[in-house]
């Protein structure tokens, strides 16, 4: 049986849409390296793309490091669109090829968070970046998933739905057929428009969408009705993944933490307290909280987990 003192070092990637963060750590799980790369979610940046930046990723953090790449033990990988089983193949033959160590994982940037998020422990997690999904796991450690469909079909409460969202509002608003918004001036601002009409035929990434949640914030926290509705419907539309797993899994009127995790419930007080109520109204003993740790520490606990004695092994792993 391996004991932690004859392992090496074991390396944790976080990959979204919008960067890539990896860290890596030694037997201990202490931090040697912190390093960022752009965005490896492969279904919105490509296989190619998301892998050049997992190489760089890997690459800088041997650097910092100051470790030989033979010493890894073990790799997570844990990847925004990384849920689908043909990609995760893919980048898991890429990954045992390119990031040479023991053991690799490739998995979701869900099932990192969770880790993070609940370590073991039977819970909800919620995440809100540039998309959107939530993971519950029994105590039998068996997952269920809710929501993350892609921005084309799902992905409500997200980054890209607001930012979409206000686009469509201030064209309705432009047209009459919905109430005047502040979020038409600052959209034309941050775009660089002469007026709303113009963002029809601009070419925006889903990541260029994602980040117009901040205007949509800071238009609510000036008080304008529209940009304060977009952040409630976002609050409720994420709710219902919470209290859907709930349900599912029959914890209606037990004691359960619902952690909230991602760019929307970290930079939004407004989302984070109604997104609670409502929860807190459909399963009054649940707990709510917000991920007070990196998800990469989740990808890094995983990691470890693949060179421990009866430890659980994924099956991507």
């Amino acid at each position: 049986m391996m004991a932690y003192s004859a392992m090496g070092y074991f390396l944790g990637i976080d990959g979204g849409g919008t960067h890539t963060t990896a860290w890596l750590a030694d037997e201990n799980l202490s931090v040697l390296a912190r390093v960022q790369a752009g965005p490896s979610n492969p279904v919105k940046v490509g296989l190619a793309s998301a892998q050049r930046e997992l190489s760089r990723a890997y690459r800088n953090a041997i650097r910092q490091a100051r470790v030989r790449p033979a010493k890894l033990d073990g790799v997570c990988a844990g990847l925004a669109g990384g849920d689908s089983a043909p990609v995760q193949r893919s980048m898991l033959r890429w990954m045992r090829k390119a990031i040479p160590a023991r053991a690799h994982l490739m998995t979701t940037d869900a099932a990192v968070t969770l880790a993070a998020a609940l370590g073991i422990s039977q819970g909800i997690i919620v995440i809100a970046g540039t998309g959107s999904i939530a993971f519950g796991r029994d105590r039998r450690g068996g997952i269920l998933r809710v929501g993350g469909w892609g921005s084309q079909f799902d992905d409500a409460g997200s980054g890209y739905d607001m930012g979409r969202k206000a686009i469509a509002a201030a064209l309705r608003a432009h047209d009459g057929r919905g109430k005047t918004t502040s979020l038409t001036q600052a959209l034309c601002r941050e775009l660089h428009l002469g007026k709303i009409t113009e963002a029809v035929p601009i070419q925006l990434t889903p990541q260029n969408i994602a980040a117009l949640f901040s205007l949509v914030q800071q238009e609510a926290q000036a008080g304008d009705a529209m940009a304060r509705r977009l952040c409630l419907e976002a609050a409720d539309d994420l709710a219902e993944l919470a209290t859907t797993i709930i349900t599912r899994l029959g914890w209606k009127r037990r004691v359960v933490s619902v952690v909230c995790s991602g760019g929307v419930f970290r930079s939004s007080d407004l989302i984070r307290r109604a997104f609670a109520r409502r929860v807190h109204r459909y399963a009054p003993r649940a707990r709510v909280s917000l991920l007070d740790r990196e998800p990469v520490e989740g990808a890094l606990l995983l990691a470890r987990e693949l060179l421990l004695p009866r430890g659980r092994k994924h099956p991507s792993s």
